[in-house]
């Protein structure tokens, strides 16, 4: 299949490891120009180099998308290296953990506004050429009760509401907002790599939760976030597709 990907202009904030570095291969394999950030430096350099064989234009700095003024600069900067934008995928995340107010601060700032100030830099864009595709990322935690009490649980689960919320408003400027939930992702330095060395017993647990026997890879999540970013899926706005192998137990009517 032809996804219409060639010469698309994509933004993704997250792009140097895991989920945000294999949707980036994918969409630069597509033929996208590709903007990516991440908070490493050294990071977003190997990304970006690595990213370039593929042949189209790749652009990235690294950014602290908890520092508002340096991420909205960062923003139009991408922008303005692209030419434009096409897609904007905003994968960055404060991860999980059960604590102090803190954890729901950073959380908030991450997890919610990252996106939130993401999507408002690409709106004008998008809306002026009547079209764009957006996609959030959440969880397969925001629609169960996973892991106890988290702030990640709870500010992922908001991207969920904001996104149909965007999809409906949005659809009359061209533009396709959708969301994308993956069950438990590993891959080497990842979060459950490490929880695989740290927390045996859990991670065993959930192995015996997953019908396959084993837990997800990045790519598999990325070919599905690029195919709902895509062309491919013009008729797919306010969905939200739970990519977990079966993870979960919910029943979608």
């Amino acid at each position: 299949m032809d996804l219409g990907l060639q010469g698309k202009k994509a933004i993704i904030v997250g792009a140097a490891r895991g989920i945000g570095l294999a949707t980036a291969e994918v969409l630069a394999r597509e033929g996208c120009d590709l903007a990516i950030t991440a908070r490493s430096e050294d990071g977003v350099k190997d990304a970006v180099a690595e990213l370039g064989k593929y042949g189209g234009t790749v652009v990235g700095k690294a950014c602290n998308v908890k520092k508002a003024d340096d991420y909205k600069a960062w923003l139009d900067w991408a922008i303005e290296a692209l030419g434009g934008v096409d897609i904007l995928i905003p994968i960055t995340s404060a991860g999980g953990g059960m604590g102090s107010e803190k954890y729901w601060t950073n959380a908030f700032e991450v997890d919610v506004m990252g996106p939130v100030r993401a999507v408002e830099a690409v709106l004008p864009t998008m809306q002026a050429q009547k079209s764009g595709s957006i996609i959030l990322i959440a969880t397969t935690s925001a629609g169960e009760a996973m892991g106890g009490p988290q702030a990640y649980n709870a500010m992922k689960a908001s991207l969920v509401t904001w996104g149909k919320q965007l999809a409906l408003h949005h659809g009359r400027d061209g533009i396709r907002v959708n969301v994308v939930s993956p069950g438990p992702v590993e891959f080497e330095g990842g979060n459950w790599d490490m929880i695989k060395g740290t927390m045996e017993k859990f991670y065993q647990a959930q192995l015996r939760q997953q019908p396959t026997g084993r837990l997800g890879t990045p790519e598999e999540i990325a070919r599905c976030i690029a195919f709902l970013a895509s062309p491919a899926a013009s008729w797919c706005n306010g969905a939200h597709l739970v990519v977990d192998g079966g993870f979960t137990n919910r029943t979608h009517f």
